[in-house]
């Protein structure tokens, strides 16, 4: 059987546009249904995945996937008439909220109607049977069946936390086999993912978009400094339920489209909201401190609940979900002592519904216990002659070379050690946010001042952002508190953990300021060419590690193509690019741009 998984809402954004003109750019961004996708599994696994932004540039977009969709099929070798069924995240049922108000009754007639997702699907392809092959999914369930169906846990407790699905927020569900089950669920007016939004909206960051740059943030602030107001960001209520105040001062439809009144109690609560291009104080700091405490915390109270009063009795866990996105928290989780075991499904945002909803579709009609994952290279391949046209399009001054695959890594090896910063495009490309070793930007974590230059000169960002390390699986627990027993934990770049204090000065490109890191471990069987390239990173400068961040420049998605590599190589500062088995350096002066060890 052949299911084809799709997620995104087309119209959100439009629609939005023509109900309410003239928002800023940052309220347009509060809308259901961004990170469109598309995902093919059948019996033998998941075949192909990809996001839509990778396709046409638009960051995060909610654009039906038809690029992503037409990927897919292609990897696989199908046509859409070979597919089975095309299930998508989100099934909205017509409800007494929706009539409330004319903005409700245009939301639900214009976005959310799975007969308007039937219409944009006869749009795209006329010629399918779509009121056989359409089925529209729970949005909380699709993001459970992406994490639990891709754990191998043979029972485990489902945590889903996000902004909302159709009318929750967050859900604890129960897996047991093949079937999935839910327990409990809290409402939109209790959510710790549109709260996490807010706040960073009012820090002047992009909700839906940013909120990484908050948990970046918050370690560099004193969570203490507004102990005092912090009931009024979540509360906990009688029988494990939760509140979150702030929400309830959107009182208006406009309100509720753009969180001005919870805005303006956030500016009452902790002072005026800072404007995105004024710089970040102490204040700000201490903000994000408080809210990143308030979620740890608020998450791991549903946790013990669900333990507790829901009959969860597996110690295993499974979540998803952009708040499971959120690499602090889960660290928390990890360490709690609740569950034996984690899994995040590394595309836990909405990209991953398309994904979780294709399997639940799967499962309900080919009933199988989880599989475990390994890694989420799913995502497109290509080959030589795709290589070579790429390359054609570079200017003067570079220098190309074809080297085998031992000469290869040795080269950048020695390129990374020498303080220089490579980019790495290699095999399929990874499936969710994380660039795992395909897409990805590789340098040095013991030079002292590569964090300051990775993220002021060649990403372009916030000098206050953290950077991971991608270290070898057999190695990590030497570096960073990591149990050896829960290393593949660590796999997708999902957890933080400590880094052992004898090498935190050692390693400063990739110590956070409160000594953490967001470590990704790399196995030799999952991510072999990555795998061996690490290796000899550590054999030449006796640290198996490298910095691993995503391929792309600030606001652009990780390059998806050896074209767009190739592009991006060119009008960045990058100082290599390695492409396939082609390495392209530039023709420079071979002392400039490097960062030294101090």
């Amino acid at each position: 059987m052949l299911v084809l998984g799709i997620s995104g809402l087309d119209k959100s954004a439009s629609v939005k546009r023509e109900m309410l003109p003239g928002l800023d750019w940052r309220e347009q961004r509060l809308v259901q249904g961004l990170d469109s996708a598309a995902a093919l599994v059948s019996e033998d696994g998941v075949l192909a995945a990809s996001a839509q932004e990778r396709h046409d540039g638009d960051k995060g977009t909610g654009a039906f996937p038809a690029d992503a969709v037409e990927a897919c099929l292609r990897m696989a070798g199908v046509t859409l008439d070979d597919v089975d069924f095309v299930a998508h995240g989100f099934r909205y049922e017509r409800s007494p909220a929706f009539a409330r108000d004319a903005f409700a009754r245009r939301w639900f007639d214009e976005v959310y109607d799975p007969r308007v997702q039937r219409e944009v699907l006869r749009a795209y392809r006329p010629d399918q049977d779509w009121e056989r092959k359409f089925v529209p999914v729970r949005h909380h369930l699709a993001h459970a069946a992406s994490a639990y169906h891709l754990s191998g846990f043979r029972d485990a407790t489902v945590l889903v936390a996000d902004g909302m699905g159709e009318t929750e927020s967050t859900s604890v569900l129960t897996g047991d086999g093949p079937d999935l089950r839910f327990a409990r669920t809290y409402p939109v007016s209790a959510s710790l993912g549109i709260l996490y939004s807010v706040v960073t909206q009012y820090l002047g960051f992009l909700p839906g978009m940013d909120e990484y740059k908050v948990m970046g943030l918050a370690p560099y602030g004193d969570a203490a400094r507004f102990a005092d107001v912090a009931e009024h960001l979540v509360r906990r209520t009688a029988g494990g339920r939760l509140a979150v105040p702030v929400l309830a001062h959107d009182k208006s439809p406009t309100e509720r489209e753009t969180h001005r009144g919870a805005i303006r109690r956030l500016e009452e609560l902790f002072g005026p909201a800072r404007h995105p291009e004024a710089p970040v104080e102490s204040r700000h700091m201490d903000v994000a401190a408080t809210l990143q405490r308030r979620l740890e915390e608020s998450l791991l109270d549903v946790l013990r609940t669900a333990r507790a009063e829901d009959g969860a009795a597996s110690r295993d866990l499974c979540m998803a979900g952009g708040v499971a996105l959120n690499c602090t928290a889960n660290g928390a989780i990890a360490r709690s002592g609740l569950f034996d075991r984690v899994f995040v499904q590394p595309a836990a945002g909405d990209d991953g519904t398309a994904l979780g909803a294709a399997l639940w579709q799967l499962r309900r009609h080919v009933p199988a216990p989880p599989t475990a994952m390994t890694m989420p290279y799913w995502g497109e391949e290509f080959g030589p002659a795709d290589l070579d046209a790429a390359l054609g399009a570079l200017g003067p001054g570079h220098r190309v070379r074809r080297l085998p695959e031992e000469e290869l890594t040795r080269e950048v090896s020695s390129l990374i050690r020498g303080g220089r910063v490579v980019a790495w495009f290699q095999g399929r490309m990874e499936f969710g946010p994380r660039a795992l070793g395909n897409r990805s930007i590789l340098a040095d974590p013991t030079a002292p001042g590569m964090r300051a230059h990775l993220n002021t000169v060649v990403k372009q960002r916030e000098e206050f952002r953290p950077f991971a390390p991608a270290v070898l699986a057999e190695q990590a627990h030497t570096y960073f508190e990591v149990d050896p027993a829960r290393e593949a934990m660590y796999r997708h770049m999902l957890f933080t953990a400590q880094v052992r204090p004898e090498w935190r000065a050692e390693l400063p490109s990739v110590t956070h300021v409160d000594g953490s890191a967001r470590v990704q471990t790399v196995d030799r069987s999952s991510a072999p060419l990555f795998w061996r390239l690490i290796r000899r990173v550590g054999d030449d400068s006796g640290i198996p590690m490298v910095v691993n961040t995503s391929f792309n420049l600030r606001g652009q998605p990780i390059v998806r193509t050896p074209g767009e590599a190739v592009a991006t190589f060119a009008r960045s500062t990058l100082d290599a690019l390695a492409l396939g088995d082609r390495l392209v350096t530039r023709v420079e002066d071979a002392g400039t741009g490097a960062v030294g060890h101090g």
